[in-house]
C-alpha cells in the first residue's frame, strides 16, 4: 500500500477463515509511533526470521561460501521538506543554486544458494542511515560492526561496488575473518596500473559466464596495495554477447570489461566461480532496491522523521523476507508456475479487501 491512509481503510476487516481481526489506528498515530519506536526490536525480528530459516536448512551456502552484498541507496530527495537527520547538497541549476535535502542508507543483503527443488531466498538483513558529514564507506563500516556480531556465520564473502575499494574496508573485513570483493575502476591506483601491464603480457584463458563468451585473466598474491594487510587477487573478465534490437530485431554484438579486486584465494575459489560472484553484486539492485521501490513503496516518506524513516524501512525488510520465504517454502512449484510475485501479493490484498467488503456490505439490497 502506497500510504498510511490506504492501510487505515482495512480497519475492522477479518482476514481468512480464521476470522483474524485487523485492528488499526489512525495514519497520524502510526507515523508518530514509528518516530518513537526502538529500531533494535525490529532488527531482532529480522534476526528471528533468519534463525528459523537457517535452522530449517532454507539458507544453504553458495558452493561452500556464505555470500552477502552491500550497497548504498538514496531513498528520497526534496527541496522543501527536511529534518535534522537530512543530508544536503547544493545543485547548480540554470535558475541558480538550490539546496536539496535527502536521506541515504547502506543496506546489506544475504545471497544464499537455492535449497534442493526450491528457489533461493534473498534476505535483507539490515540497513544503516548515513549521517551528516560522513561518507558511505564510514556508514557501511558502522553497519558491519553491528551485523557481524549478530550474524557471525551468515556470510564469508562480501560483495561491493568500486566505491568500497578502500584499505579501511578491506582491513576491517580481514580483521573479522571475512573476504571482500569490489569492482576495480580507479586507474590511478598502483594496483590497477600493475595489473594493466600484466594484461598485455599474459595471455588470457577462455571461459563462459552463462551465455557469454569470456576471456579471463587471474593474478593472485599481488602486493601493490601496500595499505591492505593481505595479498590481493585481481580478476578480469572480458565478455562478449549479443543484444537483440527492438527496431530491426537484429542481434547486435556487445562487449563488457570487468575487473575485480578480492582477498579470495585462488586455491579456494577458481576463476569461473569468482566471476560468478562478481556478477552477483547486481542482485541487490535487481532483486532488492528495484523491488522495494516499485512494489513495496519503500521510497515513500510516510513520516518525515529520521527514526520513523529508519523503522519504516526495517518493517519493509521484515515483510519482504517473510513474503519471499512464504513463496519459496510454502507455495508448491506447480502452483507458482506461470505466476509472478505481484500476482501473489495482489491475491493477499484481494483477500484482505474481500473480508473487509463482507463486513461493510449491506445485508439487504435496496429495491
Amino acid at each position: 500500500m502506497g500510504s498510511l491512509n490506504a492501510w487505515e481503510l482495512v480497519a475492522g476487516a477479518r482476514v481468512g477463515q480464521t476470522g483474524l481481526q485487523v485492528s488499526t489506528c489512525s495514519a497520524d498515530t502510526i507515523g508518530r509511533v514509528q518516530a518513537r519506536l526502538d529500531a533494535g526490536g525490529l532488527r531482532q525480528g529480522i534476526h528471528h526470521v533468519y534463525e528459523h530459516l537457517k535452522r530449517n536448512k532454507a539458507l544453504p551456502d553458495v558452493q561452500g561460501l556464505g555470500v552477502a552484498v552491500l550497497d548504498g541507496h538514496e531513498s528520497h530527495a526534496s527541496y522543501l521538506r527536511h529534518c535534522p537527520g537530512c543530508l544536503q547538497r547544493t545543485l547548480h541549476l540554470e535558475a541558480g543554486d538550490r539546496i536539496q535535502f535527502y536521506h541515504r542508507q547502506v543496506t546489506l543483503m544475504l545471497l544464499p544458494g537455492a535449497p534442493p527443488g526450491r528457489e533461493a531466498i534473498r534476505l535483507l538483513l539490515d540497513h544503516e542511515p548515513q549521517r551528516v558529514g560522513e561518507g558511505e564507506v564510514e556508514t557501511a563500516l558502522r553497519l558491519l560492526a553491528r551485523v557481524i556480531p549478530a550474524y557471525p556465520r551468515a556470510f564469508d564473502l562480501l560483495l561491493a561496488d568500486a566505491l568500497y575499494g578502500s584499505a579501511s574496508f578491506f582491513n576491517f573485513l580481514l580483521a573479522h575473518s571475512k573476504h571482500a570483493r569490489v569492482l576495480l575502476k580507479d586507474e590511478r591506483r598502483d594496483l590497477y596500473q600493475d595489473v594493466a601491464g600484466l594484461f598485455d603480457q599474459v595471455a588470457p584463458h577462455p571461459g563462459r559466464y552463462r551465455s557469454r563468451h569470456c576471456w579471463w585473466w587471474d593474478f593472485s598474491d599481488l602486493r601493490s596495495w601496500a595499505q591492505v594487510q593481505a595479498p590481493v587477487r585481481v580478476i578480469r573478465s572480458l565478455e562478449t554477447y549479443s543484444v537483440r534490437r527492438q527496431l530491426d530485431q537484429r542481434d547486435a554484438p556487445q562487449t563488457s570489461d570487468w575487473i575485480w579486486a578480492t582477498t579470495l584465494p585462488a586455491t579456494q575459489v577458481p576463476t569461473e566461480r569468482a566471476v560468478g560472484f562478481g556478477h552477483q553484486r547486481w542482485d541487490i539492485e535487481n532483486y532488492g532496491f528495484n523491488e522495494l521501490v516499485n512494489q513495496w513503496h519503500s521510497d515513500h516518506v510516510f513520516k518525515h522523521d529520521s527514526n520513523a524513516i529508519e523503522c519504516f524501512l526495517l518493517v519493509v525488510f521484515l515483510a519482504y523476507n517473510i513474503f519471499h520465504a512464504f513463496l519459496a517454502l510454502h507455495v508448491k512449484p506447480a502452483a507458482r508456475k506461470g505466476k509472478t510475485q505481484v500476482f501473489w501479493a495482489r491475491l493477499i490484498a484481494a483477500e484482505l479487501y474481500g473480508e473487509l467488503y463482507k463486513e461493510v456490505r449491506p445485508t439487504r439490497m435496496p429495491p
